[in-house]
């Protein structure tokens, strides 16, 4: 039986290594051989500040959160050996009001892989092997790309920030920041049925990609004209924020129809200037989005049936003993969107 595995993880700040570790199964839950996985702004935040926010990186921690293996075994004749599966980082407590409610991402015992939230850290999935819970286990078919489905867990992202808009069919939408999450925000939309489709960003190569990825319009941030989306108070139906920058938030308030809907997916610091005003006067919706709930079996299955194809953001691929390689690649926003590990 297998009793070791090798695990990339941090220790502190600039600190990474290949380490190996005890492994031992005991028949509860499922093992499963981890064969890819996608680097996150997250793993980055953890090699480059040792920390995540708050939470301080206090003893080594396996990274990675985006992971596909393969069944070694399992405790559910229902989940067969050597099945392919997408592995759901999110293990909610199942017991709080949120959890009850099936707001399972809001969870207040969420155990989350790669988090330093707790102590001792709750690990990720950047290892040989690793025994997660049965349920987080979602099957794939065997000649599905697995460079595809590495990417289950950020459009599970994606799809959830759509959700929270509403019925998004047929509507008018704004992305602000297309990266990787913006990109697969723009995929998802098309695939609810977006009628247009306008991004922008800083990076005329995040644009490219906005436009592979469905874009029907994509906007320069810095030098293009705004000037027809801002009359008779706003045009866009739904707006996207996913840089996080006081611009971008206002701009997205800017050109959002009265009556229209904000979604703030973009992690940023405060917003000192916020035009509150214009929320107010146009009454417009604003509302966050965290993680995902269903939607990471949603993703599972279109990434499954080709309903989204997200390979124009897979910019490398590293073997897993090449970490810091990876980590250092994936910073440089310059010529990367989505990097991959494999095992």
């Amino acid at each position: 039986m297998i009793d070791e595995t090798k695990s990339c993880v941090v220790s502190g700040k600039n600190k990474v290594s290949v380490i190996q570790q005890e492994i031992n199964y005991q028949g509860i839950g499922t093992l499963v051989r981890i064969t890819r996985g996608g680097i996150c702004g997250s793993d980055l935040h953890y090699y480059h500040e040792g920390k995540v926010g708050t939470y301080q990186v206090k003893q080594p921690m396996i990274l990675g959160h985006e992971v596909i293996g393969v069944v070694v075994e399992s405790d559910s004749d229902k989940i067969i050996k050597n099945q392919k599966v997408a592995i759901n980082p999110s293990k909610p407590c199942g017991h709080c009001e949120y959890c009850k409610s099936h707001e399972e991402n809001q969870c207040v015992n969420m155990r989350f892989f790669g988090s330093a939230m707790y102590f001792p850290h709750v690990d990720g999935g950047f290892t040989q092997y690793k025994i997660v819970d049965t349920s987080q286990c979602i099957p794939f078919d065997d000649q599905a790309s697995e460079q595809v489905m590495a990417f289950a867990e950020p459009l599970a992202v994606a799809i959830h920030a759509v959700n929270q808009s509403g019925d998004i069919k047929g509507k008018k939408v704004f992305i602000s920041g297309v990266g990787p999450i913006g990109c697969l925000v723009v995929a998802a939309a098309k695939a609810m049925g977006a009628k247009e489709i306008v991004c922008t960003d800083v990076s005329e190569r995040s644009l490219t990609m906005a436009s592979a990825m469905g874009a029907t319009t994509v906007l320069n941030a810095v030098s293009a004209d705004f000037s027809s989306y801002l009359k008779d108070k706003g045009y866009f139906d739904v707006s996207f924020e996913v840089s996080g920058h006081p611009q971008s938030i206002s701009r997205c308030l800017a050109v959002t129809r009265a009556k229209g809907t904000m979604v703030q997916v973009g992690m940023g610091g405060a917003v000192p200037d916020f035009p509150i005003m214009m929320l107010i006067a146009k009454e417009i919706t604003l509302t966050g989005t965290f993680r995902f709930k269903e939607e990471f079996n949603t993703s599972v299955e279109w990434l499954n049936n080709n309903t989204i194809n997200p390979l124009p953001l897979l910019s490398a691929e590293f073997c897993y003993d090449e970490l810091e390689k990876a980590l250092l690649f994936a910073s440089d926003k310059t010529k990367a969107a989505k990097v991959q590990l494999t095992f």
